[in-house]
């Protein structure tokens, strides 16, 4: 049995299918931050909502097919299942950090649109 091929095939399939779930997620639930970003401008938050779900699979995938190659000597299931474990550890963190990152952007955007909805607001009386 060939040992690396077994790696790398595991290490893919469940690489992938992390990214994919994640992905997902933040698509269906930065929806309301990003309709709310703009203004309820739901095609516009939809395409950027796209955009950034491309962007995050560019990211992760890239990141998977760089570090796919293992230097090491597998020579046992034992060896397998450490250089998994430790493969897609680093890419459940990078995907946890990744996520953060986004929750973050999205609330710095979303607390700048409700600054920018208050001022507009406060100064409507005057423009009338």
């Amino acid at each position: 049995m060939n040992y690396f091929i077994l790696t790398y095939a595991c290490y893919l399939a469940v690489s992938i299918a992390v990214t994919i779930w994640v992905a997902r997620v933040l698509f269906n639930n930065g929806r309301i931050f990003l309709v709310d970003i703009f203004y309820g401008n739901t095609e516009l938050a939809d395409s950027v909502n796209k955009l950034l779900v491309v962007g995050f699979y560019l990211v992760n995938i890239g990141y998977m097919v760089l570090a796919l190659k293992e230097t090491g000597n597998i020579s046992s299931t034992q060896v397998v299942v450490e250089v998994l474990s430790y493969k897609i550890g680093r890419i459940i963190l990078i995907l946890g950090g990744m996520h953060f990152i986004n929750l973050g952007i999205f609330f710095k955007l979303r607390n700048k649109a409700n600054r920018a909805k208050v001022m507009m607001e406060r100064y409507k009386p005057f423009s009338e």
